[in-house]
């Protein structure tokens, strides 16, 4: 039974400094992104709930999420924190569509400008000519 209460007490400490890591993780994340509108975040909170949204306020020992299409805001604890990401760190359709544009530019560039200098006139009849 020593063992059993011993190896409970252990695991119990085992979770206190995984959670004490993980919000330290999470306030360091808030910190490095700042507060605004432009500090995008989807957070996982313990209880499994998300939220998404920016972080309007940040303080030692919580945050505010507020989300862009209703306005809510939700103070959170970093100890209730389980994961946290920044949200829409993706490309724009728009630079998509840039990049695109950019590569078929540079792909019809570069033939106009290597197939003459491959074929020589027209007087080659293998490979591209």
């Amino acid at each position: 039974m020593t063992a059993y209460c011993s190896l409970l007490t252990a695991y119990c400490l085992l979770l206190t400094v995984l959670s004490a890591q993980q919000a330290a993780e999470a306030r360091a994340k808030v910190l490095r992104m700042g507060v605004g509108s432009k500090a995008r975040v989807e957070v996982r909170l313990r209880d499994d709930s998300k939220l998404k949204g920016y972080v309007s306020a940040a303080s030692d020992d919580s945050f505010t999420v507020t989300d862009s299409k209703t306005g809510a805001s939700q103070a959170v604890s970093y100890a209730e924190v389980a994961e946290m990401k920044k949200s829409g760190g993706g490309l724009s359709t728009r630079t998509k569509l840039f990049i695109g544009a950019a590569a078929a530019a540079g792909a019809i560039i570069t033939w106009i400008i290597v197939k003459p200098a491959l074929c020589d006139g027209g007087a080659q009849t293998r490979g591209i000519c």
